[in-house]
C-alpha cells in the first residue's frame, strides 16, 4: 500500500504560512534552519516515490512488491510524461539553495540531480526508447518473481501471471516504439533476446512452478504464460524480418558521447584526452601481460599464454568453481583487511538464464526495500549455436574465472551494493551509477592482486590482466565505435588481438559496445577511484589507508565519481580526474 504524502507545492506554501508565523513569534532563526531540510526531505521522498510509480520493475527489484505484476507505461504519451515528471523533480531540487542545508543533505541534493540528469540523457537525449531494443530487454526482466524467494511461491506465481498478462501488450508497444531501420547488432541482439524470453518462458518458468497445486492458478498461469512466450516469439520474428534493411548507424556521435558522460558520469575530460588515458592504460596493461607470460609461459607468444590461461578449465565447471572461490575471496578481504564486510551476508552462484545471457556474468542483488535475501551471481553458458570449439573457449579459465569473481562478489559489486545499503541516505542506496558500480568491481581486481591474492603467481596475474585488457579495450571501442567511424569487425578484431578474447566473447563484446556506448565505465571508473586513492591517501599513509579509504569511498553509495572527489577531498581541486 503506497504511503500518502503532501505534494510538493502544498509542502512549500505550509512552511511559507510556518516561517511568517515564527517571524511573528520572534523565532525566525530556527524556521529559517529547519524548512529548507523539511523542503528538501518533500522533493526527495516526492521523487523516490514518483520514480518507484513510474517503473514497476525498478520498485519491484528494489523490494516494493506493491508494484508487482506490473510493467512501466511504454505507450509514447508514457514515455513524455515520465520525462516530464524528471524535468520537474529537477527544477524542485534547484530550488532547494544547497548552502542552508547540512553537508549530508546538500550531498544528497547533487546526487538526485545528477541522477536525474542520467536518466534524462537516455530518455531524451539518446531517445533509447525509440532507438535501442535492450531499454526493453532490461524492463522486462522477470527474475525477481522466480529467482528470489520474498513471499511463498504461489503468491510469487500470481505475481509473475499478472506480469505475463501483460506482456503481449507491452510487445505491442515495443513494436510501435523502435525507429527503423536499427542497426544491425541492435537487430541481432532484439532477435536472440526477445528469441530467449520466449524459450524462457515456454521450457524453463514451468517448471519453476511446478509444484504450486493450486489448479486454477496453474490453468490462469499457462494461459498467460503461452501468450508471452507467444508475444515475444513473434517480437524475435519481427526483428529477424528487419535484418534486410538493418544499418550500420550505430554511433552516438562527438557531440552525444560528450553529453553522455557529462550528464551520466560528470565527466567533462575532452574525447581526444580521454582516448589517450585509455590507451595509455590499455599500453600499461599490454606490457604488464608481456611480463606475466614471460613467467606463466616462457618463450611462447602472448595468445599462446591466454590459450595456456583458458586450457585450465575451472574444476567441476564455472558455477561449481566460483562458488568455492567466493569461500576464498571472502577470507582474503577479512584477513587482509583490504575492506569493511558489513554483514554476514553470502552471494549465491546459479547459470545465467537463457534470456539474459548478453555478459558472461553478472549479480542480481535484493534491493534496499527487500527482506533479507541472497544475492545471485550468475554465469552465463556458451551459446549452443556456436561450433564445439568456440563453446569450449567461451569457457573462461580459472584464474580468469578468479577475478571475474572478485568484480562480481568479493570485493566488487556485492560488497559494493552491502555498503550501498547501509548509507544512511535513501539515494544512496536506490542508485548506484554505472561508473561507480562498475568502476569499483574493475577496480578491485588490479587492488587484489597488488594485495597479495594467490601470492604473486603468475598464471593468476595473467588472469586478472585478462580482464584488465577486456575493459580497456571496450574503453577504446567505446570511443571509436561512437565518435572515430570505427567498425564492428575493427572492434571485433581488436578484442581478439589486444585482449586476446576468443571468437564468441569477440563478437558479442564489439556487438555490445555499439548498443551499450557507456561500457567505456569500467575502465574509466576504475581510473578516477585510483586517481582518487592516491590523492585522499598521499596524507593519511599512503598505503596504510587502503582499507580507510576503501570504507570511506563505498560509504556515498553510488553517485558520480567526480562528487566523491570533491566531497572526499574537502575541496574544489584542479579538476583532474584521471
Amino acid at each position: 500500500m503506497t504511503q500518502h504524502r503532501v505534494s510538493s507545492l502544498a509542502c512549500f506554501a505550509a512552511l511559507a504560512a510556518l516561517v511568517a508565523g515564527c517571524q511573528k513569534s520572534g523565532t525566525e532563526p530556527a524556521a529559517q534552519a529547519v524548512a529548507p531540510a523539511t523542503a528538501w526531505a518533500s522533493v526527495r521522498d516526492d521523487f523516490i516515490e514518483d520514480r518507484l510509480r513510474s517503473d514497476p520493475s525498478f520498485a519491484v527489484d528494489s523490494g516494493r512488491h506493491e508494484y508487482d505484476g506490473k510493467l512501466a507505461d511504454w505507450s509514447k504519451a508514457g514515455i513524455a510524461a515520465n520525462i516530464s515528471r524528471l524535468h520537474a523533480a529537477r527544477d524542485a531540487a534547484m530550488k532547494i539553495d544547497p548552502a542552508r542545508l547540512d553537508a549530508a543533505l546538500a550531498f544528497e541534493r547533487d546526487y538526485l540531480v545528477a541522477r536525474v540528469d542520467r536518466e534524462l540523457f537516455w530518455l531524451e537525449t539518446a531517445e533509447r526508447p525509440f532507438t535501442n531494443p535492450t531499454y526493453y530487454l532490461d524492463g522486462l526482466n522477470p527474475s525477481v518473481y522466480l529467482t528470489r524467494d520474498y513471499a511463498p511461491l504461489a503468491d510469487r506465481m500470481r505475481a509473475y501471471v499478472a506480469y505475463a498478462k501483460a506482456v503481449p501488450a507491452a510487445a505491442a508497444l515495443i513494436k510501435e516504439n523502435l525507429r527503423l531501420p536499427l542497426p544491425q547488432t541492435f537487430v541481432e541482439r532484439a532477435v536472440s533476446g526477445f528469441a530467449g524470453y520466449a524459450d524462457f518462458f515456454g521450457a524453463d518458468v514451468p517448471k519453476i512452478f511446478a509444484s504450486v497445486e493450486d489448479a486454477a492458478l496453474q490453468a490462469d498461469f499457462k494461459t498467460a504464460n503461452k501468450a508471452a512466450a507467444d508475444a515475444m516469439r513473434d517480437l524475435s520474428k519481427y526483428f529477424e524480418g528487419q535484418r534486410a534493411t538493418a544499418t550500420q548507424g550505430y554511433a552516438l556521435g562527438a557531440e552525444k558521447f560528450a553529453k553522455m558522460l557529462a550528464m551520466t558520469e560528470g565527466v567533462t575530460t575532452p574525447l581526444a584526452e580521454l582516448q589517450k588515458i585509455g590507451q595509455a592504460d590499455l599500453d600499461r596493461n599490454l606490457a604488464a601481460v608481456k611480463e606475466a607470460c614471460a613467467k606463466f609461459a616462457p618463450g611462447q607468444s602472448i595468445p599462446a599464454c591466454f590459450a595456456k590461461l583458458n586450457a585450465h578449465k575451472p574444476k567441476g565447471g564455472p558455477v561449481a568453481a566460483a562458488t568455492e572461490q567466493l569461500v576464498e575471496l571472502r577470507k582474503f578481504v577479512v584477513d587482509k583487511n583490504v575492506v569493511s564486510v558489513p554483514n554476514e551476508e553470502q552471494a549465491l552462484v546459479r547459470e545465467a538464464p537463457p534470456y539474459n545471457r548478453a555478459n558472461s556474468a553478472y549479480i542480481e542483488i535484493p534491493g534496499p526495500f527487500e527482506k533479507p535475501l541472497p544475492a545471485i551471481y550468475y554465469i552465463a553458458p556458451p551459446d549452443p549455436a556456436w561450433s564445439k570449439a568456440d563453446q569450449l573457449a567461451y569457457i573462461p579459465g580459472a584464474d580468469d574465472l578468479l577475478f571475474t569473481s572478485v568484480h562480481e562478489v568479493w570485493p566488487g559489486h556485492f560488497l559494493n551494493f552491502l555498503h550501498a545499503n547501509e548509507s544512511k541516505s535513501m539515494i544512496g542506496r536506490l542508485f548506484v551509477g554505472y561508473a561507480f558500480a562498475e568502476g569499483w568491481a574493475h577496480y578491485t581486481e588490479e587492488m587484489m592482486w597488488d594485495m597479495g591474492l594467490d601470492a604473486g603467481d603468475a598464471e593468476a596475474h595473467v588472469g586478472q590482466l585478462s580482464n584488465a585488457l577486456l575493459r580497456n579495450v571496450r574503453f577504446v571501442s567505446a570511443i571509436g565505435l561512437h565518435t572515430g567511424g570505427m567498425t564492428v569487425e575493427q572492434s571485433e578484431k581488436m578484442f581478439r588481438e589486444q585482449a586476446f578474447q576468443d571468437p564468441g566473447n569477440a563478437r558479442q563484446q564489439a556487438a555490445r559496445g555499439t548498443y551499450d556506448p557507456a561500457y567505456l565505465n569500467y575502465t574509466m571508473g576504475k581510473l578516477m577511484i585510483m586517481k582518487l586513492r592516491t590523492d585522499w591517501t598521499s596524507t593519511r599513509g599512503g598505503r596504510g589507508a587502503w582499507k580507510q579509504f576503501h570504507d570511506e569511498f563505498l560509504s556515498y553509495g553510488g553517485p558520480p565519481i567526480p562528487m566523491v572527489r570533491k566531497a572526499m577531498l574537502g575541496k574544489d581541486d584542479d579538476g583532474v580526474l584521471f
